[in-house]
């Protein structure tokens, strides 16, 4: 399924949304397909990233690829009964209307066979508690692109402790002003530089 792995790494949709149907049109297992081609493409893609190979338009473009790919995917799956990797709350934070690098997560944890529920921006403490009591996911990821919002992912810790969801659901946080040694002060579990990184944590919880 090399055709695939290289639509895929060179962000050319319709082509993989053409693929996709045409291996399942042909028989092929629908978990296959998934894992022997989609997830090592975009294993691909953070791996270039991450060695300043591709940049934000590359990486942005290959995860839109990979998420159209999966949409024609995810209800042979289902049938499948191939269950994801794990689940994960996704939202950035209250005050905040900035979502280009949470939409990028979630794309590469889709990308990794997660099922991903994004709540979307400018979303308040109390929902991300609400959705985490909900969904039960392995972790919730909390991002924020203003110094002004980063404050929000403290208030939203907090909250998760008060709600007594922190033994169960780790807390990822991300966003270009945010650092780890912020991250260490609000009492999150990880921080990511990258998108990469973040899906490279949540595939070791779910080992």
């Amino acid at each position: 399924m090399e055709e695939l792995k290289e639509r895929i790494r060179t962000g050319n949709a319709r082509e993989v949304v053409s693929l996709v149907g045409r291996y399942l049109d042909e028989g092929r297992e629908p978990e296959a397909i998934l894992k022997q081609a989609m997830i090592p493409a975009m294993d691909e893609v953070g791996d270039l990233f991450q060695r300043g190979e591709f940049f934000l338009p590359e990486m942005l473009i290959a995860a839109r690829a990979m998420k159209e790919g999966l949409a024609v995917l995810r209800p042979r799956l289902v049938e499948a009964g191939v269950e994801p990797a794990g689940r994960v709350v996704l939202g950035t934070v209250q005050g905040d209307l900035h979502d280009i690098g949470k939409n990028l997560v979630g794309m590469a944890l889709e990308g990794a066979g997660f099922e991903v529920i994004d709540l979307g921006i400018d979303i308040p403490a109390e929902r991300f508690v609400e959705a985490i009591r909900t969904h039960r996911p392995l972790a919730v990821g909390l991002s924020a692109l203003l110094t002004t919002t980063m404050l929000q992912m403290k208030t939203t810790v907090e909250a998760l402790d008060r709600a007594g969801l922190r033994g169960t659901t780790r807390v990822l946080v991300g966003g270009a002003p945010v650092t780890q040694a912020f991250a260490q002060e609000i009492g999150a579990d990880f921080y990511g530089p990258d998108p990469t990184a973040g899906k490279q944590y949540l595939q070791g919880l779910a080992s």
